[in-house]
């Protein structure tokens, strides 16, 4: 019988013309390797964005991604700090086996790494934006990199290898490359991006267009923002504290120059001015307005607790107005997929490099083991993979998006990552052998911190700081989840402690690391 006139065979035609997604997503899934974006904010708090339940601060553009893939609603990080955190997105690796423990290494671009695999597979790759590993990258085809931090305005980038600066604002300019770059490059093979931003990173000076936006909420402290840090040894002597370590003019913005400066943040003066430097003229003439008002307030403010009440409003004024940018950005990413016919088959992954204090325990910064840098927001959409409107409370690690993407990409897994392919948990919903507890193991101290190591099982957390002090905590999650009481030395815990303790001595083997 010929084909035109067998019945079957019309069936399947009028299916696949219908539309049926699972067909549709199978069969293109089978004739096209994905596109892969993973987009890594700096210091983005799970707290500011919406689809976590925010009522800080609306966020339509991630809440998208989550909304047509899976939202990770417990997931975490391995070492909470800027660069370790990349190192570890790029192998697939804990900090210790890829060298990178702090933000003072150098990363060994020699190393097996997810774009090498990535280009060895047929795929065109690029790294625009933050790279902080302080090595040229390997592995790219195309690189365009902020020096260090960057800059928020007219900021400098290193352009495969060559300085270049550009005009504009960061987030805005990170994303004009990554959208110019994959226009050349999307008819040609599959492509792999890293659109790496530098926003919401300190000193978060926001855009000019939302400078006033903000300026009629009034935010309230959180629970814990006065914490006494009882029983809590490591926090006594650390300096990341809004009420006595913000700079007056670096991070509020405030022109004081009689103003105290606190010693672990004695640059920051001189690194603002460098910073607003940067602003063009008329850029500056508004810049200065806006910032003079709240000077106004400044000076009227009589009190130490008014004036950390203030620096708190100032600090998340300008910290919301930048993620308010940056979730601009990432829906001009998603809008152009969608206008280029591009959605379907790109694996888009959003995710912080940590989370981020927002005044809870009284502290910004990360760093801590403490629920609000160790958790990081992360979500994945694939509509060609699987479906949208997904939520899971699996304990998934920023470990784990190496492994993940290359096994949706159809691409092995190297054996020696030590992260875990999340593919059936996105694709199904579930997977029942998915890890129960997660390792973390911290290794610097600036500011005045203490390095760390821990378990987090789905009830219970256990810390062992080292150095230099050297204490151990453990918090019941469930009963007190804002991490106030160490229950350490409390005698009704020797049982759970003795377990513990072995559960964590057999993390450190099973990852190889040796505190």
């Amino acid at each position: 019988m010929a084909a035109s006139k067998n019945p079957f065979f019309l069936k399947f035609c009028a299916l696949l013309f219908l539309g049926i997604p699972l067909l549709r997503a199978t069969a293109y899934a089978q004739l096209k390797k994905p596109n892969v974006i993973v987009i890594v904010a700096d210091d983005h708090a799970y707290q500011a964005i919406s689809a976590y339940g925010s009522k800080l601060i609306h966020t339509p553009n991630i809440d998208r991604i989550a909304k047509e893939g899976m939202l990770m609603k417990e997931a975490a990080v391995t070492n909470s700090v800027c660069s370790p955190s990349r190192a570890v997105l790029l192998t697939g690796k804990y900090s210790h086996l890829n060298g990178m423990k702090d933000n003072g290494t150098y990363f060994n671009g020699a190393q097996e790494t997810l774009p090498k695999i990535f280009k060895r597979n047929g795929y065109h790759t690029a790294i625009v934006g933050k790279w902080h590993l302080f090595s040229t990258p390997t592995g790219f085809d195309y690189w365009n990199i902020l020096p260090d931090q960057g800059n928020y305005y007219n900021p400098a980038f290193k352009k495969n290898g060559k300085d270049t600066t550009y005009t504009g604002y960061v987030s805005d300019v990170i994303t004009d490359m990554a959208l110019d770059w994959i226009t050349k490059n999307k008819d040609e093979a599959p492509f792999f991006l890293m659109l790496h931003h530098k926003a919401p990173h300190r000193n978060v000076m926001p855009p000019l267009k939302y400078l006033d936006k903000f300026n009629d909420q009034k935010f309230k402290l959180p629970v814990n923002f006065y914490d006494d840090y009882q029983g809590r040894k490591a926090l006594q002597i650390q300096q990341v504290t809004m009420k006595d370590h913000l700079d007056i003019r670096y991070d509020s913005k405030i022109p004081c120059d009689t103003c105290p400066i606190n010693n672990v943040n004695d640059w920051a003066p001189a690194e603002y001015e460098r910073e607003i430097q940067r602003l063009k003229p008329e850029e500056r003439k508004i810049w200065d307005a806006a910032y003079q008002k709240e000077y106004a307030i400044f000076k009227t403010l009589h009190t130490k607790d008014e004036v950390v009440r203030f620096q708190f409003q100032r600090y998340m004024e300008d910290y919301l107005r930048v993620v308010n940018s940056l979730d601009d950005n990432i829906g001009r990413v998603l809008q152009y997929l969608q206008d280029q016919h591009l959605a379907e088959n790109t694996i888009v992954v959003y995710l912080s490099d940590q989370g981020f204090y927002l005044g809870e325990h009284g502290l910004y910064d990360k760093r801590f083991m403490y629920t609000e840098s160790f958790r990081t927001p992360m979500m994945i959409k694939y509509p060609a993979g699987f479906k949208g409107g997904q939520k899971t409370s699996a304990a998934v690690l920023n470990l784990d998006i190496a492994p993940t993407l290359l096994d949706l990409s159809g691409i092995n897994v190297p054996k020696d990552m030590q992260g875990a392919s999340m593919k059936k948990l996105l694709t199904t919903g579930k997977d029942k052998d998915w890890r129960k507890e997660v390792y973390y193991h911290y290794y610097e101290k600036s500011f005045g911190l203490t390095k760390h190591y821990g378990i987090k099982t789905e009830r219970y957390k256990l810390i062992h700081f080292y150095d230099p002090v050297d204490a151990w905590e453990l918090y019941d999650l469930k009963r007190d989840p804002t991490e106030m009481h160490n229950l350490y030395n409390d005698p009704k815990q020797a049982a759970l402690l003795i377990t513990l303790k072995e559960r964590l001595t057999a993390l450190q083997i099973k990852y190889k690391d040796e505190p």
